[in-house]
């Protein structure tokens, strides 16, 4: 369809018949997110609300699918990019996000740690020189006023605000630490979101919701104890970055469900479901939120 098809397609939407909105409706919805800028035009010039909450409740499920279509992509290509997945989520609530803004904003974090790192250091004190940068030059800290905020969720807010739950805090610590070189990744421990240095024999954990908190295998052991849970290599081993999103979504549905939000809940319930293995088991409750 050319420019002035669209356009009249999208008129149409104000037509008094019922049945031929409902038609339009649908075709609309066929053609997909680039008919988005044409409705923004036609929310614009209509003075009619029926027809503006119409065209807003369109451009949301054509935003909606295209955040599931590029999220089931990036899964099926490997997860490999953890950034991508995390904006794909951001879309979800901020459907203009850069990708390109985000990698500016990780790209300046790591420049201003690096600045003080060096290669040469002890583990520990290489995460001590990230937790003295990250906590008391860069100023992120835990979200424990908002801490189940939807906004913990969106990697561009944790970002803005410096402030997040466990995981997103983990997940910016993370992402600056590996592009210092350094071998640090997520591990899934119920009811928390860590990190751990693991290289050849050396492997701790580091709790970035308390302030960078290094702290040993025996320090899960017993944590795991305190839960009766049977223990698992999940609660000590790096996790993937299809791990890290699914966790991410699962706040964010509890964020949702906490505000009483049922049709957001459903959405993101489908992003989740969308990317899970069908073989997977059904995570612990514990694992979300935090």
């Amino acid at each position: 369809m050319n420019d002035n098809e669209i356009k009249a397609l999208i008129s149409l939407l104000d037509d008094e018949d019922q049945e031929v909105t409902q038609h339009v409706e649908q075709r609309i919805r066929e053609l997909g997110g680039r008919l988005i800028p044409y409705l923004e035009s036609e929310w614009e010039g209509s003075f009619n609300p029926v027809v503006q909450k119409k065209i807003e409740e369109l451009i949301h499920d054509l935003q909606y699918q295209s955040v599931l279509e590029r999220i089931l992509v990036w899964k099926e290509g490997g997860a490999l990019d953890l950034l991508e997945g995390l904006w794909i989520v951001a879309t979800y609530q901020y459907p203009d996000l850069s990708i390109e803004k985000l990698r500016r904003d990780i790209e300046q974090l790591y420049y201003e740690v690096w600045l003080e790192a060096r290669t040469d250091m002890h583990p520990v004190d290489q995460i001590k020189t990230m937790n003295h940068v990250f906590f008391n030059k860069l100023k992120f800290a835990a979200n424990t006023k908002h801490f189940h905020s939807p906004a913990n969720s969106m990697i561009n807010v944790v970002l803005e605000t410096r402030r997040g739950n466990p995981i997103g805090l983990c997940i910016v610590y993370m992402m600056i630490a590996q592009k210092l070189g350094m071998p640090v990744y997520g591990v899934n421990l119920p009811s928390l979101f860590v990190l751990t240095y693991k290289q050849n024999s050396t492997q701790f954990y580091i709790n970035v919701f308390n302030r960078g908190l290094v702290f040993s295998t025996s320090d899960i052991d017993h944590y795991i104890n305190q839960l009766n849970l049977k223990p698992s290599d999940t609660f000590y081993q790096p996790c993937s970055n299809l791990d890290i999103v699914r966790r991410v979504l699962r706040n964010l549905m509890l964020a949702f469900e906490k505000t009483g939000d049922a049709e957001r809940v459903a959405e993101v319930e489908r992003l989740l479901e969308s990317i899970q293995d069908e073989d997977a088991p059904p995570p612990l409750s514990d694992y979300t939120n935090k």
